[in-house]
């Protein structure tokens, strides 16, 4: 049985990792031109097929793991290392390559419907968001944990929801800077996370490193 506190961290890190605030920018960059229904249309889409994703991922992403023979740990050791990059890009107040390329952002500039792609997979689902959900799962194998997470990863994706609704206001009140510095905050808890992950799945694949 975990503690609240281990409850607690795993909250903190699905909100970091999927960096709601950090959404913000990149969402109104992207809505340019739809109305306010259109965007709000976008916004439910996108939060929904993240929501999605990642409930998929925490369902399955042992099964298929084990399918293809890899262990935990090892998963834990290359997912926090994604993850690190991803924490290195926030505290740069970047956008990570794992999450959007150059030539990716390009593209989305001329899709008609970015709900799916480029805002649901991989901005707000992302290969690091999905590792940390599939980490977390591994932790206690019994549905009610999985239960726990499934309700994080809903609780996060409302938020998300409830700040891309509020996306020109907010921008215009905090400003990019101010965005910036709360990025670069959730940068900071997400690398202590990913260092967590990495230290942990090293130690169980060397036990003489305890």
């Amino acid at each position: 049985m975990l503690q609240l506190h281990e409850y607690l961290e795993i909250l903190t890190a699905i909100v970091v990792i999927v960096d709601p605030l950090g959404a913000i920018p990149i969402f109104i960059s992207l809505t340019t031109g739809q109305n306010d229904k259109e965007r709000s249309h976008t916004a439910r889409v996108a939060v929904l097929v993240g929501a999605l994703v990642l409930i998929i991922a925490c369902l399955a992403g042992q099964p298929v793991l084990h399918f293809f023979g890899i262990r935990i740990a090892s998963f834990q050791v290359g997912g926090g290392i994604l993850i690190l990059l991803l924490a290195i890009s926030m505290l740069n107040a970047k956008i990570s390559a794992a999450k959007q390329t150059s030539e990716e952002a390009k593209e989305a500039e001329t899709k008609e419907n970015v709900a799916v792609v480029p805002l649901a997979v991989p901005l707000l689902a992302g290969p690091a968001a999905i590792s940390t959900v599939i980490i977390y799962a591994h932790r206690q194998p019994d549905w009610s944990f999985k239960g726990f997470l499934i309700l994080c990863i809903v609780f996060v994706m409302l938020l998300v929801w409830s700040l891309l609704r509020l996306s020109i206001p907010l921008s215009q009140k905090f400003g990019r800077t101010g965005l910036n510095n709360a990025t670069r905050i959730m940068g900071l808890i997400l690398a202590a996370i990913a260092v967590e992950f990495i230290a942990a799945g090293m130690v169980e694949l060397f036990p003489g490193l305890k």
